[in-house]
């Protein structure tokens, strides 16, 4: 049984994390039930994503983890395929700094 390589679904989008979650972006996948995203953070410091099915949810979910919570860290310089909700909503915090964050939506690893 074969590994499928990753194979983009949808449009890809951007944003600026930093000190202060910019408003959320949604990924839309043109397959039904499309869940899995290729998230690359092109910066220097940590991103502590918030997603969710709706704005509002990837909102509430950007903050910065100190013991727990909702928020998903992407390391600096990193590219994850990760599974969440189809056609979530994206955004994301740091503690200092900026970082550009880029999500495709997709199937495969």
């Amino acid at each position: 049984m074969g590994i499928n390589a990753f194979t983009k679904t949808g449009n890809t989008i951007t944003f600026t994390a930093n000190v202060a979650a910019p408003t959320p972006v949604q990924c839309s996948s043109s397959t039904l039930g499309g869940n899995q995203y290729r998230i690359i953070n092109n910066g220097s410091v940590t991103v502590f994503l918030g997603y969710g099915t709706t704005s509002s949810d990837a909102s509430n979910n950007a903050v910065v983890v100190s013991s727990t919570g909702a928020a998903f860290p992407l390391l600096p310089n990193t590219d994850e395929i990760l599974t969440f909700v189809p056609n979530a909503y994206f955004t994301g915090i740091t503690s200092s700094g900026n970082a550009v964050i880029y999500i495709t939506p997709g199937d495969g690893l």
